[in-house]
């Protein structure tokens, strides 16, 4: 089933624009960013690398050149080929590492990120019609009809998935979400938290230019996160409102359900008053 509307995988359209040409004609190629090819007559390995570079930025940025090449097997020579293509496009951005990512004396790692124009490139051909849609409805029905609309559309995930989060440990379940996510085209991972809870993390969506005029799509989303997890969550950062990834706090199970045990204000004082009166 589907999960958003419009299509779920992660194809989408990566524009490469030469210096030469204006942004009005500018040349247009297309990524499929799942095996990571651009696809546009005579295409070569050169640039089925580039997308596969840029693909990496997008699921892992900000990282350095260093762990780029590690993961693809390239050279540094290679790499810094690639990404100096990508930054000359505008598709990334050098961002330099705080004082946590440096190991040692020196200069501390250059660290590259994705820009909102890389990720425009990941976004799917069909936002322009899925937010025509949605206004339609929304002017036709009001905004509570966009609500039920998104609910139904994120039903799909919760359906796929709420048979498998029963047989799974509870610590497990932000995995499997993850990976589901992923699948779908959302680049998710999941990591522990300094507090005990957990952050699920999506670095790609590909409804954010719809979701940003339509956060209906966005709290559909948590409360079906919440309902898969079994424990509270919040979303602190969605791209739809510019921010870099999408993040999800994730509470701790355990903590929880500790919540949960916490017994009624007891009322044996008012209830004592009353029976002396």
């Amino acid at each position: 089933m589907k999960y958003v509307p419009g299509r779920t995988n992660a194809e989408g359209a990566a524009r490469q624009r030469p210096s030469s040409v204006t942004p009005e004609h500018a040349d247009t190629k297309h990524m499929d960013t799942k095996n990571g090819d651009l696809k546009h007559g005579d295409i070569g390995a050169e640039r089925g690398t580039r997308a596969r570079v840029a693909r990496l930025i997008l699921e892992h940025g900000p990282v350095t050149a260093a762990a780029l090449g590690e993961r693809l097997g390239l050279t540094p020579a290679a790499v810094r080929r690639h990404l100096d293509a990508l930054l000359a496009d505008g598709m990334i951005e050098p961002r330099t590492a705080g004082p946590y990512g440096r190991r040692g004396r020196g200069r501390p790692a250059k660290m590259f990120t994705i820009t909102d124009a890389g990720r425009s490139a990941f976004v799917h051909a069909y936002d322009d019609l899925a937010g025509s849609a949605l206004r339609f409805l929304a002017e036709r029905m009001g905004g509570e009809a966009v609500s039920e609309f998104a609910r139904a559309q994120v039903s799909g995930l919760v359906g796929m998935l709420e048979a498998v989060m029963r047989e799974v440990p509870a610590e497990q379940r932000i995995r499997v979400l993850a990976e589901a996510l992923s699948a779908e085209g959302y680049a998710a991972s999941a990591s522990k938290t300094g507090s005990g809870g957990e952050q699920l993390c999506q670095h790609h969506c590909p409804v954010a230019h719809v979701a940003a005029a339509f956060p209906q799509l966005c709290e559909a989303e948590t409360e079906a996160f919440a309902r898969l997890l079994g424990t509270p969550v919040q979303r602190l950062a969605t791209i739809a409102n510019g921010d870099g990834v999408c993040t999800t706090h994730v509470s701790s199970h355990a903590l929880a359900e500790r919540r949960v045990r916490v017994p009624e204000p007891s009322t044996s004082i008012s209830t004592s008053k009353e029976s002396g009166r």
